[in-house]
């Protein structure tokens, strides 16, 4: 054999006859080796190109399957596709087709962030495409087993059970839940909330991903038996699809209270939305004075409580007199309880406030309160705030931290026991949850969407106020600055609108019901179950896989 094959034993050592290879003979290889590792990754990434575009595609598709756009179908061709895509896959190479998959899905959901900066929209979203990236690997572990639409249906709650509580809290939008707030799915919620849609909905998309690659692998040699499973699995998705028209979702109250809410409007979208201090909160009295003339002049009927939204007084009517004074003309004038959004100094910790809901009396003045649980990281209040402000200087835009309160915001306003719930907290499950469970009759959403006004993002919220209503059998009302307000009937059916950047008054006689849902009853638990399902499910793939290997390697020897 010639001198210079490299198949002899010490060529496939590596180590020469004669000793350590000099220097200069090591830059040459590595030199050389530098070439082949370049086309390795070049080859791979034509290799995969097909399926990295495949992926994008359906991510974006998930995209356009929630607010403002709502083709819901497509978060079922999404969920299909992510299960084609990883079907067969190493947990490596699942992983990268989550990360693809997620990242532009995160992307058109969470544009409305571009208000702030489009590095917050992409940073947003590259952490939250973490998430997906490690669901694409279980999904890939998964996809051997039996039975595996059903692992990929529990792995899908398992991936929001993560992301929803994840860091500091977690941010739970982009549930499959949340994108199916008017489709068959819907009336699930009254069984299981909204990890139960998911558990549906990714059931469905992996039952029908399932039919395909029956279909797929029967192209060429296909007869009507072996595509009896094909038939099978799309049977089984359409029974999962049509299942919530079973569901019985209850409306009847038991009484009813009228309400006036009222959007008092803000000088501009954005984040400079306050502008000059009361004026939004001239913005609302003002209004609700003009309520008050129509009802004394028999235009409108007198209401039993009035609603404002989150942050209607811009300035703390404890430490302004001026506050308190416009407030208290307004809720006298229409001589019924108002809850009033405002924020308000901590009383012993400088710097921090309270996001809070006053129920204002008209003889006896500010009473009740709700303080906000779960104020949102990075905009109402920053982590490492003395580290963080030196490296992004945005941060100073955010002056002071919100303090959480520690109790559910069930408040008796008038006749009416009703569950505040402020802003982002609807897209908690635990925190709805604890409110009716507390004895909420009816559930208030007051928020203020005016920087992200006209960008998506009312839409998406409102969405969640009406999975909402269907999931605890209650009227969800939704009080916003700017918009989106609305009046939100127990079965998920919006009653009322007022629409974005427009000053109305909104009035509407809602239910208030004391039956609680099954979903009511059981709480937490189908997540809990179906979530520690999915990761079993994982464990038993690497377990089986383990084994096989060994296998592999007793029967060479």
């Amino acid at each position: 054999m010639p001198s210079g094959s490299d198949t002899t034993e010490e060529a496939v050592s590596g180590t020469p006859p004669d000793g350590p290879v000099p220097s200069a003979e090591l830059g040459a290889t590595a030199v050389t080796a530098r070439p082949r590792r370049a086309r390795r990754l070049a080859e791979l990434a034509r290799r995969e190109a097909l399926r990295t575009g495949l992926a994008v595609v359906s991510g974006l598709a998930l995209g356009l399957a929630f607010p403002p756009y709502d083709l819901w179908p497509l978060s079922l061709a999404a969920v299909a596709a992510l299960s084609l895509l990883t079907r067969g896959r190493t947990a490596r190479q699942g992983a990268w087709t989550g990360f693809v998959f997620g990242l532009p899905f995160f992307l058109i959901l969470l544009k409305w962030l571009h208000v702030v900066g489009w590095d917050a929209v992409v940073g947003l979203s590259i952490a939250e495409a973490l998430f997906v990236t490690l669901l694409g690997a279980a999904l890939a572990v998964t996809s051997r087993l039996p039975l595996w639409p059903l692992w990929t249906a529990c792995l899908w709650v398992a991936e929001e059970w993560a992301r929803d509580r994840l860091p500091f809290g977690g941010f739970p939008w982009g549930r499959l839940a949340f994108a199916n707030t008017g489709s068959p799915f819907t009336p699930l919620a009254a069984l299981g909330g909204a990890p139960l849609v998911t558990f549906a909905v990714a059931l469905a998309g992996a039952l029908t991903a399932a039919c395909a690659a029956t279909l797929w692998g029967l192209r060429r040699e296909g007869t009507l038996r072996r595509a009896v499973p094909a038939f099978e699995a799309f049977g089984l998705a359409a029974a999962v699809a049509l299942a919530g028209f079973a569901v019985p979702v209850p409306t009847k109250a038991d009484d009813t209270a009228d309400i006036a809410i009222v959007q008092g409007n803000v000088q501009q979208a954005g984040m400079d939305f306050l502008g000059r201090p009361m004026k939004i909160l001239d913005n609302h009295a003002t209004a609700t004075e003009k309520l008050a003339a129509d009802i004394k002049a028999g235009r409108a009927k007198k209401p039993d409580l009035v609603i404002w939204p989150e942050n209607s007084s811009d300035l703390d009517p404890f430490q302004y007199p001026q506050a308190y004074d416009r407030i208290d003309r307004a809720v006298k004038a229409i001589g019924v309880p108002v809850l009033v959004g405002a924020l308000v100094d901590h009383p012993s910790k400088k710097g921090y406030v309270f996001n809070e809901g006053i129920v204002w009396d008209p003889k006896k003045g500010p009473g009740a309160s709700y303080t906000k649980q779960h104020p949102v990281p990075f905009g109402e209040y920053v982590p490492f705030r003395e580290q963080l402000s030196k490296i992004i200087t945005r941060f100073q835009r955010v002056p002071r931290d919100f303090y959480p309160g520690n109790h559910t915001g069930v408040l008796q306003l008038g006749p009416a026991r009703l569950g505040d719930v402020i802003c982002f907290e609807v897209a908690y499950d635990e925190i709805v949850h604890d409110t009716v469970d507390a004895g909420a009759r009816a559930l208030v959403i007051q928020t203020n969407n005016a920087t992200y006004g006209r960008t998506g993002q009312p839409e998406q919220q409102l969405a969640m106020s009406k999975l909402r209503a269907v999931e605890h059998g209650r009227a969800v009302v939704t009080a916003a600055t700017s918009g989106i307000s609305a009046v939100v009937a127990p079965d998920g059916t919006v009653t009322h609108r007022i629409p974005e950047f427009t000053q109305g008054v909104v009035s509407a006689r809602i239910p208030l019901r004391d039956e609680t849902t099954l979903a009511d009853r059981v709480g937490a638990a189908p997540e809990w179950a179906l979530a520690i399902v999915g990761l079993l499910s994982c464990a038993a793939a690497v377990a089986s896989g383990r084994r096989g290997r060994t296998k592999d390697e007793k029967g060479q020897q």
